[in-house]
């Protein structure tokens, strides 16, 4: 059972190392200055793709590797638990939403050409209350699992630190892109854990 947790980690922890250095503002100038600024249109959806592609091995990881089960939830907390993981996936695709879900894969920057960066910092949605609400959502949909094994433990643990690191890696790009105001968004709204009664502000400029 230990070698299936290395195994898993070893693949996650480089997985998320590449993940995260084609997402750093270091790489796309890199790639901006490599293969020209017509490459920012189609970076995200390569970056996308990437990602999805490299990914795959670890269902099937979780599939072949040796295992054994931690729990099985009866019911009815079993049903509760899938109804938390459907609120939970709701809150993410709303989360996808709110930012654009075309935006998002990449899709709307490689038909329009439009870039990534540049325009004012808008809050919006979910954002008002916690600046990462996809996090947020997709670790209630993993630690809501109603079957839990040694070896899925073992991935949601390291997703959940991922969600961290990632989070804390993508706001210094944010930092950089918009400055100050996402520095007074920082310290208005939490990290991954909302409070629902402190919702940031919302600009006139941003309705």
């Amino acid at each position: 059972m230990l070698s299936s947790m290395l195994v898993l980690s070893i693949y996650f922890i480089a997985w998320a190392g590449v993940h995260s250095l084609l997402a750093s503002l270091r790489m796309k100038r890199w790639a901006r200055r490599t293969f020209g600024a017509g490459v920012d249109r189609w970076y995200r959806i390569i970056y996308i793709l990437f990602a999805l592609a490299t990914f795959a091995p670890i269902p099937l990881l979780l599939l072949l590797l040796p295992d054994c089960i931690l729990y099985i939830m009866p019911a009815p907390w079993r049903w509760l638990m899938v109804l938390g993981q459907v609120g939970g996936a709701v809150g993410a695709a709303a989360a996808i939403l709110t930012t654009g879900a075309f935006r998002f894969v990449g899709l709307a920057q490689a038909l329009t050409g439009q870039s990534e960066e540049g325009g004012p910092l808008q809050v919006r949605g979910l954002y008002c209350y916690v600046r990462h609400p996809g996090y947020f959502f997709s670790m209630i949909v993993v630690w809501l699992t109603p079957l839990m094994t040694l070896n899925l433990l073992t991935l949601y643990a390291l997703f959940t630190v991922y969600f961290y690191v990632g989070s804390v890696h993508e706001e210094s790009r944010l930092v950089a892109e918009f400055g100050a105001a996402y520095e007074e968004y920082q310290r208005y709204v939490p990290r991954l854990i909302p409070r629902l009664h402190r919702c940031y502000p919302i600009r006139p400029e941003e309705r």
